[in-house]
């Protein structure tokens, strides 16, 4: 019979820390510390496979199960000597989930199950201790009604802060067992008024319902929500932690901790964390009360925090890797309640993997596996200019939570973040975070928190997300329900409502009214830059190049460690305000003479912009891709004109005078332009514009407009190569279909490159013609292609469209439907598609090789700086990726993890042929 239920704890385990899919995370690292003579609380885990067992059977186990989890609640009776629902020696269990991968917060926790009116009495006795069992069994009431029988958690909050006020209690400990007891009494008549039944007594039928609703919290809608953020899979289910409770809330010789082995937010190695004393856990990660520094530890109970220091040491140089641990002191006594590999920032994750290649715990290769590439975004965040913190106002300073700066207008519920982010960038603003806050935090700039610690949701969850936070803001009164928070600054209040601008450092804690400047972080210097130097070592011959269509968009890309531009778009030169005049012009030409007098305009302007980006990248390969767009895009909208024109013979001089500068004519020419002007674009109309005249079919129907360009490319390459500059440069000919297109365009670019070329007497200038692979035809014949093609650069963005037949501008009309219901795993248009537009791109790559073997094949689209997307693009024998200047290092991390990978599967595969 298959094992579906695991005992730890006592120096002995059934399992190990290698069973994360089995026991959860939580699970396996009780398993490993029970094994390794840790004092941990002994207990079981309900496997994984429970979880979805459970749900398949429609909330229900088979009998089989039920008995093999009642064996080892008896074999934890024995070894506690205790059993669940003794009224004269209770065992007390907490309740907890515990899945592959760590999802703080979003999925649920009962502690101090096993009382009931009876058992409260034994646990008081026993004790000699009140106020103790009552704070217990109040506590077990309202995690219970919460999360098992799905009563708000504000209702019980409503009840004790009541009793707190009447019997003018400052903290909750100050609060006596009488107190308590009232508060139970209130909480049962809630539990009753809300249910329809009493609060259930029987201890047994207790753990049953807790077990099941800790099952059922994995498809709660903030766990459904954190996983899809995080791409994890909903088949994985949670484990069912069943633990016996030891007690942080016994008096001031007990209490419970959270920390890191280092610090989580900088990377720096130190005992980082917090804790409180007579408290339990939960009172730690709600931010219920704002904890104290672990550091505090040492001097209240100095043997305990000694032994704390080396268990955890200890687990750091086991899993060689930053341990994210929890512990309770019972009556002095230290219990580890969990270890895993600790959630971090990406400044931190960065900063621990090189510093411990360098202490030797871990291998280069290890290092570079260690870092999602994602968390690098986090590295480049901005910080907070100078000049604005002298002129802004500084309101309060909180805990420096997760670093970066973040400005937006203050909102204070998780909806309204929601509905106000579509507008522009929110700071969400709360007196403590809750799980169900997941989806504003997700879209919000920053967080900021007036209670809680470092390691409290808000704190834990921003890190994560890599979401600058500020928490434990204490001089902030901050109320949700006017929408409005305020503080005082020296002698006066400051209050600020929702919609006012607020600046968040999360790197120091401070809080500024108002809208800070922001200005970009170094990432040539420090750590990140050997860091990446090792990414860049593992990564080989496989390019990152970057996207961008001007000088400094390029420089960006150069400082961030592109090695080429794989898209220069050239129509984004074609918008500036001193040029659209001259393209405008050149659209409304009626012949070819015209035309080429309007491009003989535009011809200094491109050859200036290239000059540019050669000169900025001086020995890389520059690939630029000659008009794509639709004409129309270059002129006014239709509807705008036709408003226009039957303004016009009313309008005023001033109406007038603003038409014409919007047309770029005279007042007097407006009467004969503006008709024209409509003719014409009403000539160019497209019913479906992205599959109409656009790209090698405007250099086809208008070749003077190809040769224009290239003239501009050539002359610009040659006055470079004069000064000395070395000069790669690559031209793309977009939406090709077929190899008749490409030969077409080709011909002109290759006559006007001969004839410039010639004229100055250059003959060591290299460069090639290729096309961008974006139509499906282009990569079902790609064989075809390469007999023209020098190189392929697959547009991705356009391929995905047309594979899919799905608009880009609408897939958001249905994307959250199609995803929640997993017909798409992700957006095809941020992660590519693999198992369909990937296989055209694999057999558009084989094809090609197979006509012209040395041919160069690259990526444009935006799936360049996505991490799976350049693993895919690797693995099937692409030269580069090219993606944002920005996303840059993320894409050399992702190439040098992928060429890891590819070693290790190489050595593996050559290990099995030998074996």
């Amino acid at each position: 019979m298959p094992k579906y239920v695991y005992a730890f704890g006592g120096g002995t385990a059934d399992g190990d820390g290698t069973m994360k899919d089995i026991l959860g995370g939580k699970g396996a690292g009780l398993a490993e510390m029970s094994r390794a003579g840790v004092p941990v609380p002994p207990g079981f885990t309900i496997s994984t496979q429970v979880c979805n067992i459970f749900f398949e059977r429609g909330g229900e186990l088979p009998p089989e199960i039920e008995e093999e989890i009642q064996q080892h609640l008896r074999q934890l009776e024995e070894r506690m000597g205790q059993k669940l629902g003794d009224p004269e020696n209770p065992l007390l269990v907490s309740v907890r989930s515990g899945a592959k991968f760590s999802m703080p917060g979003m999925m649920d926790t009962i502690l101090n199950l096993g009382l009931n009116d009876e058992t409260v009495k034994g646990l008081e006795a026993k004790t000699n201790n009140p106020r103790f069992a009552y704070d217990c069994y109040r506590r077990f009431i309202q995690m219970f009604g919460n999360v098992v029988l799905g009563i708000p958690k504000e209702e019980f909050e409503k009840i004790f802060e009541a009793r707190k006020k009447k019997v003018k209690a400052r903290y909750d400990t100050d609060l006596t067992a009488e107190d308590l007891k009232a508060i139970i009494a209130e909480y049962k008549k809630l539990v009753e008024k809300k249910t329809g039944k009493p609060f259930p007594q029987d201890a047994h039928e207790q753990l049953r319902m807790a077990r099941n609703a800790v099952f059922r919290s994995w498809f709660n809608p903030r766990a459904q929500h954190y996983r899809r953020m995080n791409k994890i899979p909903d088949d994985l289910g949670t484990a069912v932690n069943v633990q016996a409770m030891v007690f942080g809330n016994m008096g001031e010789t007990s209490g419970t901790g959270v920390g890191f082995t280092r610090n989580p937010a900088t990377g720096e190695k130190e005992f980082y964390g917090e804790f409180l004393p007579n408290a339990q856990g939960e009172d730690v990660v709600a931010g219920i009360r704002t904890p104290r520094p672990i550091k505090e530890l040492e001097t209240l109970m100095p043997d305990v925090y000694n032994q704390l220091r080396e268990i955890t040491a200890m687990l750091e140089r086991h899993y060689r890797d930053m341990q994210d641990f929890e512990f309770t002191i019972q009556e002095g006594k230290l219990y580890m309640l969990q270890t895993r590999n600790g959630k971090r920032t990406g400044q931190a994750a960065v900063r621990i993997a090189v510093d411990m290649v360098e202490e030797g715990l871990i291998s280069k290769e290890e290092a570079i596996m260690r870092v999602d590439p994602q968390q690098l975004d986090q590295l480049l965040h901005p910080m907070i200019a100078p000049e604005s913190r002298k002129t802004l106002q500084k309101i309060a300073e909180g805990l420096p939570a997760s670093p970066g700066a973040a400005v937006g207008r203050i909102v204070f519920t998780a909806d309204d973040a929601v509905a106000q982010a579509k507008k522009g960038p929110v700071i969400l603003v709360r007196s403590e975070t809750v799980p169900d806050d997941i989806h504003g935090m997700e879209v919000a700039k920053g967080i900021l928190t007036s209670r809680g610690g470092m390691t409290s949701h808000a704190a834990v969850v921003a890190r994560g997300m890599g979401t600058p936070c500020v928490a434990g803001a204490g001089a902030l009164e901050i109320n949700e329900h006017k929408k409005e928070m305020s503080v005082r600054v020296g002698d006066r209040t400051i209050t600020l409502k929702e919609g006012d601008w607020i600046s968040l450092d999360g790197s120091t804690g401070e809080v500024f009214a108002g809208q800070a400047k922001t200005v970009d972080p170094d990432p040539t210097s420090g750590v990140l830059a050997k860091f990446m130097s090792w990414a860049d070592e593992f990564r080989g011959s496989f390019g990152v190049r970057a996207n961008a269509d001007i000088p400094r968009d390029a420089e960006v890309a150069r400082r961030f460690g592109a090695e080429g531009i794989g898209l220069c778009r050239t129509e984004h030169m074609f918008f500036a305000p001193d040029r659209i005049p001259h393209m405008q012009a050149m659209i409304m030409a009626r012949d070819e003479k015209e035309r080429r007098k309007a491009l003989n305009k535009l011809l200094p302007m491109q050859r200036k912009d290239f000059i540019g980006l050669f000169k900025v990248m001086n020995g890389y390969p520059v690939v630029i891709r000659t008009l794509d767009p639709p004409l129309h895009e270059f002129l006014p909208k239709r509807e705008q004109i036709m408003v226009d024109l039957a303004r016009l013979p009313h309008a005023d001089m001033k109406t007038k005078r603003e038409m014409a500068e919007r047309y770029g004519v005279k007042v007097s020419e407006l009467k004969k332009h503006l008709p024209e002007l409509l003719k014409r674009v009403e000539e160019l109309h497209e019913f479906n514009p992205m599959l109409g005249l656009r790209g090698c079919r405007l250099g086809i129907t208008n070749p003077e407009i190809t040769e224009m360009q290239a003239r501009a490319i050539f002359e610009a390459a040659a006055e470079c190569h004069k000064q000395g500059i070395k000069v790669i440069p690559e031209v793309m000919i977009p939406l090709v279909g077929s190899v008749a297109e490409l030969a077409h365009q080709k011909e002109i670019v290759v006559r006007v490159a001969q004839e410039v070329l010639a004229k100055h007497g250059i003959t060591d200038l290299k460069y090639m013609v290729g096309t961008m692979i974006e139509v499906p035809r282009a990569a079902l014949t790609a064989d075809q292609i390469a007999q023209e093609a020098e190189f392929f650069s697959f547009g991705t963005n356009d391929l995905t469209q047309m594979t899919l037949g799905i608009s880009r501008d609408d897939y958001v009309k249905f994307s959250k439907v199609y995803e929640d219901k997993k017909i798409f795993k992700s957006d095809p248009f941020a992660v590519l598609d693999q198992e369909g537009v990937g296989k055209l791109v694999e057999m558009g790559v084989k094809l090609g090789r197979q006509t012209r073997p040395e041919l160069e094949v690259g990526i444009c689209g935006e799936h360049g700086g996505e991490p799976s997307s350049v693993e895919f693009c690797y693995r099937v024998g692409m030269n580069y990726v090219s993606c944002s200047p920005y996303r840059v290092p993320i894409a050399r991390l992702a190439a040098a993890q992928a060429a890891i990978a590819a070693k290790a599967a190489e050595a593996k595969a050559e290990l099995m042929r030998t074996a």
